[in-house]
């Protein structure tokens, strides 16, 4: 969107939040996606007449409405939501307004989608079909060894350092959403595929010209970014065939990480326990596991149960 279109009373409300963002140390990328969600929201309320003081519910409910008829899924909808919230509990912590008019408006419903899980067998096959005999071999058996060990998200894999791994405490530091820091145990197999990277492949991959910090070299010795995470696990899930045929297609980074945590429940652990090691902030959304869980069941009840 063009700047020059926002007036200066939206352009000072919007650089306001980002301030107290930046306070917060909220990532760069969430504050680039608050401004261009805001920065729409503000050239709505202009066309409407109306400034950051004078929006009422009625009027943040109009916009919601808007767009979903523009076509926008329920989950874009309340990410936009959640922005103009944002806003505008900025403008009333710093006196500016009474009250945040966004507070009165519900959440547009999202779909419920269960994650794709994959079985613990299913899950070892992908794992094991991954070679070790080069150095990207290497780095790919261990990266998704850590993934599946650790539960990681593509982007915690790719900002992982050298210095996260504790190899005698057997466990590894990830700074996750919000910066927020944890601590996962690593696990046997994935601690002995780290080993061999680091001992094998690590220093192969390693740029001396451009020495990096970061843990997974690409074979240039930069650091990789998440679409080469993705597009290297599509890779070895095509290879294995059948375990990406059972697991409904290509295999994601995220898929790894909720079989990760569906694999937890299913052996006894706890959701406070998962809600740790995934890093969410609430319990709520370690919750969606117990709904794998409970479909798995239902699923196994129904081929199984002479009257089911």
């Amino acid at each position: 969107m063009d700047a020059t279109q926002i007036d200066e009373e939206w352009r000072e409300a919007i650089e306001l939040l980002i301030e107290d963002l930046v306070r917060r140390d909220a990532a760069a990328r969430t504050r680039r996606a608050y401004t261009v969600d805001l920065e729409q929201f503000a050239e709505w309320a202009i066309a409407q007449g109306v400034g950051p003081a004078e929006v009422d519910p009625k009027g943040v409910r109009r916009y919601v409405a808007r767009l979903s008829k523009l076509g926008a899924a329920p989950s874009t909808s309340a990410r936009k939501l959640a922005a103009v919230r944002a806003l505008f509990a900025s403008q009333r912590e710093h006196g500016k307004i009474a009250e945040n008019p966004a507070d009165l408006v519900g959440t547009p419903r999202r779909p419920t989608h269960l994650p794709r899980v994959l079985s613990a067998p299913e899950a070892a096959g992908l794992l094991d079909a991954i070679p070790a005999g080069t150095p990207l071999e290497l780095r790919d058996r261990a990266m998704f060894e850590l993934a599946y060990a650790c539960g990681l998200r593509a982007e915690e894999l790719v900002t992982l350092r050298e210095v996260d791994v504790d190899w005698d405490g057997e466990q590894l530091r990830v700074e996750g959403k919000g910066r927020k820091t944890r601590f996962v145990p690593m696990g046997e197999p994935a601690m002995k595929a780290m080993e061999a990277y680091r001992g094998k492949a690590r220093t192969a991959l390693t740029n001396p010209s451009m020495p990096s910090q970061v843990l997974f070299l690409s074979k240039t010795g930069r650091a990789l970014g998440t679409s080469d995470v993705r597009r290297r696990l599509r890779m070895w899930s095509a290879r294995a065939g059948a375990v990406a045929e059972r697991a409904g297609g290509a295999v994601s980074p995220h898929a790894l990480r909720h079989s990760f945590a569906t694999h937890l429940l299913d052996g006894g652990a706890d959701l406070r326990a998962i809600q740790e090691m995934l890093g969410h902030a609430s319990v709520s959304s370690t919750q969606i596991y117990t709904r794998v869980e409970s479909a798995r069941l239902k699923s196994a009840y129904a081929r199984s149960h002479p009257r089911a």
